[in-house]
C-alpha cells in the first residue's frame, strides 16, 4: 500500500472572530494547490481514495484534488484532524484490511501530525526531523506483512515548490 499524506494548502491567519476549524483557504492557497494538482496529473498519479480532515483548510484542498481528477473517491475521517492519533487510524485502516497491497491512499490534513505520522511509519517514534510544507507531500510505503509502524518506507518528500 502507498500512502500520501499531504498537507492543506495555505490558509487564513488565525484571529478571532474565526474558529480554527473554520479556516478557508486564502486565493494563493488554492491556486498553489490547484498547480500541485495538476502537476501530480501530469506525473500521472492517482489516488484510489483521498480521506481528509473535517477542518474547512483541508477538505478544500481535497477537493482540488477531486476536481482535477487524483481521485473520484473522497472520505472524511476526525482521525486526520490536528492531534490525531496514528494508532486509532491504523486499526481503522489496517486490521480489517480496508485496503489491498495495490492501493494508493492520500490522506489531507495538518502539520505537526503528518511528519510525526511519516516518522512514526518510519522509524517507530516522532524524532521531530520531517517538516511537511503547506501542500506538500510525503509518500510511504507500508510493507505488505507485519507491523507497519518502524518498518514502512518513504520514497516522496516534495515541498510545492518542485511542483509549481
Amino acid at each position: 500500500m502507498e500512502l500520501y499524506l499531504i498537507r492543506h494548502g495555505i490558509a487564513q491567519e488565525r484571529e478571532a472572530g474565526i474558529k480554527d476549524e473554520e479556516r478557508e483557504l486564502t486565493k494563493e492557497g488554492r491556486q498553489k494547490t490547484e498547480k500541485v494538482a495538476q502537476r501530480l496529473i501530469k506525473l500521472d498519479l492517482q489516488f484510489d481514495l483521498i480521506v481528509t480532515s473535517p477542518l474547512v483548510r483541508a477538505r478544500q484542498t481535497a477537493e482540488i484534488f477531486i476536481a482535477t481528477g487524483l481521485s473520484s473517491q473522497l472520505e472524511e475521517s476526525t482521525h486526520l484532524a490536528p492531534g490525531g492519533n496514528l494508532s486509532s487510524w491504523l486499526v481503522y485502516w489496517l486490521e480489517p484490511k480496508n485496503y489491498s497491497q495495490n492501493t494508493r491512499l492520500a490522506l489531507v490534513g495538518h502539520e505537526p501530525d503528518l511528519s510525526s505520522w511519516t516518522e512514526i511509519l518510519l522509524w517507530g517514534e516522532a524524532k521531530g526531523g520531517l517538516v511537511l510544507k503547506k501542500a506538500g507531500m510525503i509518500g510511504v510505503k507500508l510493507p505488505e506483512a507485519g507491523s507497519v509502524v518502524g518498518r514502512s518506507q518513504m520514497f516522496w518528500l516534495t515541498p510545492p515548490k518542485y511542483l509549481l
